[in-house]
């Protein structure tokens, strides 16, 4: 109990906190790890190799403080959930926002069983992204405040999830079940950490949701979201800046 008290301390819940196994709590542990523990890309900038292995993940954000990306955030998130008694399977995706062609499967997500359904969970992604679980049912549309999501399935991407953005349904992200294990995820961490293709090797690539929006620094500019609309932004941040805003706005002591 010692490691999910310290993770329940990390997002905000209170150590010996009550583990019900529920969609409420569920809910509860995704909506508070999107806002205590941010998206983030520091190590790889600085050339220091991403560990995926269990206590390595748990040290550097529960112990020390940090965030991480999809591979390490939501390894926490899986790991954390088995050790409170879930059922949690990991899956590769695809993340299709954006992409002109079909790409490659670079990104992790959970799968959680709870009262008897199945529901997709992810905190490992820095722009708008579900903060609940997602049950996993063809069709049905679920609302998460101005946010909705609907999966739909097909033959070769297998379950496809759809946001929806400007009047219409635009897809997010397609995953398949196939059983997938620890040392399956070392790959693409590694493609993205040292490819010359790689996007999270180029400049910082930050991210934390808030109570209405989220906070996010690319490169040199931060900005401050309400929904969708900016309220807030800094160009051309100096270093001491950007080192400034971590400690501030993101919680992250280098």
């Amino acid at each position: 109990m010692t490691q999910i008290n310290a993770f329940l301390r990390r997002i905000g819940l209170a150590p010996g906190a009550n583990i019900e196994h529920t969609i409420s709590f569920l809910g509860e542990v995704q909506s508070r790890c999107v806002t205590t523990i941010p998206y983030e890309n520091l190590d790889i900038l600085r050339g220091k190799p991403i560990s995926l292995e269990a206590q390595d993940v748990y040290d550097k954000i529960v112990t020390r403080g940090r965030g991480g990306y999809c591979f390490e955030l939501n390894a926490l998130l899986s790991n954390m959930l088995r050790e409170m008694g879930f059922e949690v399977r990991d899956f590769f995706a695809r993340y299709l926002r954006g992409e002109a062609e079909i790409p490659f499967r670079r990104h992790r997500i959970a799968a959680v069983f709870c009262e008897d359904s199945w529901y997709m969970m992810d905190i490992g992604v820095g722009q708008i992204a579900p903060r609940l679980p997602l049950k996993l049912a063809e069709g049905e549309i679920q609302q998460q405040g101005e946010e909705r999501y609907r999966f739909e399935r097909d033959a070769e991407l297998g379950w496809i999830l759809y946001d929806w953005h400007d009047g219409d349904w635009r897809r997010y992200i397609s995953f398949t079940e196939e059983r997938q294990y620890e040392v399956d995820f070392v790959p693409p961490s590694f493609w993205c950490e040292a490819h010359p293709a790689s996007p999270f090797n180029k400049s910082p690539m930050i991210a934390i949701k808030t109570p209405g929006g989220r906070k996010t620094i690319n490169d040199r500019e931060f900005k401050e979201f309400v929904g969708e609309r900016v309220v807030r932004i800094e160009e051309n941040i100096t270093d001491e800046q950007l080192n400034e805003l971590l400690r501030e706005e993101f919680g992250i002591q280098l």
